[in-house]
């Protein structure tokens, strides 16, 4: 009889493009203790938007969410609505960014910078 494993879900994902460019940027910064706050507010096209931020300090009810060197920090309102998403970074004509590939997003906007659940 074989025992049954133990899976903990991810919250959130990142990419190996994402994780690439946050530790660059950490390193032009000079502080390890740098994380990529990730964010939805209300507004854009489609209801809500996501955002992004630097942090160096963790509230006591943010979600941490470490990747070896690099972290992601939700607070526990956006938390909601990222569960289960990646955040990516791409560069091309339109310039460089991180977003987010969201799962539990019904429709979004042209640029993807907003989503509606």
């Amino acid at each position: 009889m074989s025992l049954a494993e133990s899976f903990v879900p991810t919250p959130l994902m990142l990419s190996d493009n994402a994780r690439a460019r946050l530790r660059t940027l950490i390193g032009e910064e000079d502080s390890s203790g740098l994380k990529l706050r990730v964010y939805v507010t209300g507004g854009g096209c489609s209801g809500f938007q996501y955002g992004f931020d630097f942090a160096e300090e963790v509230a006591e009810d943010d979600t941490l969410i470490p990747f070896g060197e690099v972290a992601l920090v939700v607070d526990p309102l956006s938390y909601q609505y990222l569960v289960g998403s990646t955040v990516d970074y791409e560069e091309g004509l339109a310039g460089a960014s991180f977003l987010v590939q969201n799962p539990n997003a019904t429709s979004t906007c042209g640029c993807g910078a907003s989503f509606m659940v």
